[in-house]
């Protein structure tokens, strides 16, 4: 199976790991602080040092990458840090991923962060999607994520729906 990048690998992001673990998936999950990288490790997740705020750092990542997870609905920090990473910190990462091997982007647009926020990433993404024909997925509440993980990269006629909203 493929590899997952987790971007926010904290509690739900571990979580996620074990599920993409369990379908066989090979997982790969970013912390932003040293001292969380030991907790991603016990999950079984690959650990990695990597700041959303620097996309360079996720880029670096995600050269035998096929799936980036972008799990960061309820990611802390300043209100102008978390505009930067759901908002140009976002935009960037996407344009440089066209260039990558990266097959499909899955945004999590929804959690604690305001609202506004997420529905700007959620639309930064949906753009992507259709600018540079990126297969992307918005996870809302409920959405299993390993499923629509795994549907990011499905042959074609297999995908379970959630491949790109693309509105």
């Amino acid at each position: 199976m493929a590899r997952a990048l987790i971007v926010g690998c904290g509690c739900r992001g571990r979580a996620l790991g074990g599920q993409l673990l369990e379908q066989g998936w090979a997982v790969r999950g970013t912390s932003r602080r040293e001292d969380g990288l030991a907790a991603i490790a016990a999950a079984g997740v690959e650990p990695a040092l990597a700041d959303p705020d620097r996309p360079g750092t996720l880029l670096e990542l995600v050269g035998d990458v096929a799936v980036v997870i972008h799990l960061l609905g309820s990611a802390s920090g300043a209100a102008e840090e978390l505009g930067a990473i759901h908002g140009p910190r976002l935009e960037r990462l996407l344009e440089h991923l066209v260039e990558t091997p990266v097959r499909g982007f899955a945004y999590e647009a929804t959690g604690t962060v305001p609202a506004p926020l997420l529905a700007g990433g959620a639309e930064i993404a949906r753009r992507a999607a259709r600018t540079w024909r990126i297969p992307i997925a918005v996870l809302g509440a409920g959405d299993s994520a390993a499923d629509v993980v795994s549907s990011l990269v499905a042959p074609t006629g297999e995908s379970k729906g959630v491949m790109s909203d693309g509105n």
